[in-house]
């Protein structure tokens, strides 16, 4: 896009921060997510049936309520907020500005919802927490909401979720829609990741992006936080506890939109340190003419490449053990029950007079077996691991 009048941006200042000409939301998309969206796209008539569909839904009266009970965007109100979504836009270069709402609302939050024509929302909550630089990366998370064509997931979880509620009478109906439901949840909580990555390209700034969603998760007392120590605790939430935590962990999540805020700013971070986050900012990435020509079955090689290196590379209890068996380890009844505290009663049963192992036969171990003293009895009896790679741990 250039810069001329047409196309809607002659109030852009000028900026030091590098643009991205053509740039396609596969560039800063998390692979799940590019799978997926790759793959709708691809869909013949797609796009005509689910913006046919959204204007069914609670998302065309939406649209009507924020512009009767909100504050719209423009250079005469919250004309700050106008300069950064022109801007964004600009960056990524989005031909067609959205329209932008303030919404009274003390919690922090900003959404982006409609499929032809997507809005943004940012509560009076959030405006008030994020200085300039934070809420740049959130308008810029937005943008790459728009960018994505996320509202597609948007708009099939409230219409699954409408229909669940009318199949419920049926026996198993509402078991399956829920099925296809968490795994929709699970692709948009990977769609805030890459919107999170697309909010940093428009910002260039990874600080304000950390201090962004360390005050989403604490407040405005930056003087009494710390990113480093923010960081440490997504690290510390995905190693710690045993297999009883790594499934709390699975259910914690399940039913949110979004990923936990530690979790958030660690992907970030990993991101930015990318040599993928590299060659955006050096100008080499994917373009927007060449969507149609990506291939489905790549992207999706690309995501199970991701989720293995995760499983490989993942401190979880739940994960070593998936990695554990994948790489043949033995010993495994032992390790659960360890894994899981004893929940399974892992103390040994004392034998009683005469009942022991004879002497010098093969019978089971006695206390000085491997695990016995609390270690995880990997040394020389678990099999080799699968390499890990070492890596650290992708609205508002």
């Amino acid at each position: 896009m250039s810069d001329s009048h047409d196309n809607g941006h002659e109030h852009v200042p000028s900026r030091q921060r590098r643009r991205f000409p053509g740039i396609s939301s596969r560039a800063y998309e998390h692979p799940a997510d590019r799978s997926a969206l790759v793959a709708l796209r691809k869909l013949s008539g797609f796009d005509t049936v689910f913006k046919a569909l959204s204007g069914l839904l609670p998302e065309r009266s939406l649209r009507l309520l924020f512009l009767s009970d909100s504050v719209r965007v423009s250079d005469r109100q919250f004309a700050h907020l106008n300069v950064m979504l022109r801007d964004a836009c600009y960056i990524l270069d989005l031909e067609k500005v959205p329209a932008m709402y303030v919404k009274q609302d003390p919690a922090p939050n900003a959404m982006c919802i409609g499929l032809d024509e997507p809005i943004i929302v940012v509560t009076t909550g959030l405006v008030e927490l994020l200085d300039e630089e934070e809420m740049r990366a959130v308008v810029g998370h937005e943008v790459g909401h728009a960018l994505s064509g996320h509202a597609v997931y948007r708009t099939i979880l409230l219409f699954l979720t409408s229909l669940a509620v009318r199949v419920a009478w049926i026996p198993l109906g509402n078991v399956a829609i829920m099925a296809i439901v968490t795994a929709l949840r699970e692709w948009f909580r990977k769609s805030e990741l890459s919107a999170d990555r697309a909010g940093l390209l428009v910002g260039q700034d990874l600080q304000a992006s950390m201090r962004g969603l360390m005050k989403i998760a604490g407040g405005n007392h930056l003087h009494e936080m710390n990113v480093d120590a923010f960081l440490e605790q997504a690290e510390e939430y995905e190693a710690s506890g045993d297999l009883r935590d790594s499934v709390l962990k699975i259910l914690n999540v399940l039913p949110r939109s979004h990923p936990f805020t530690t979790v958030r700013a660690a992907e970030l971070k990993k991101w930015a340190a990318s040599r993928e986050y590299q060659r955006t900012m050096d100008g080499h990435y994917p373009r927007r003419d060449e969507d149609k020509d990506t291939s489905v079955r790549d992207s999706f090689r690309e995501s199970a490449s991701h989720y293995a290196t995760h499983v490989r590379s993942s401190k979880d209890p739940l994960m070593k053990l998936v990695n554990d068996i994948a790489g043949g380890a033995g010993d495994l009844g032992d390790r659960m029950r360890r894994g899981f505290g004893g929940f399974a009663g892992s103390q040994p049963r004392p034998p009683k007079d005469g009942d022991g192992p004879a002497e010098g036969s093969g019978g089971s171990r006695g206390p000085e077996g491997p695990g016995s003293d609390g270690s995880d009895g990997d040394n020389g009896s678990g099999g080799p691991r699968s390499p890990r790679d070492g890596s650290p741990r992708d609205g508002a």
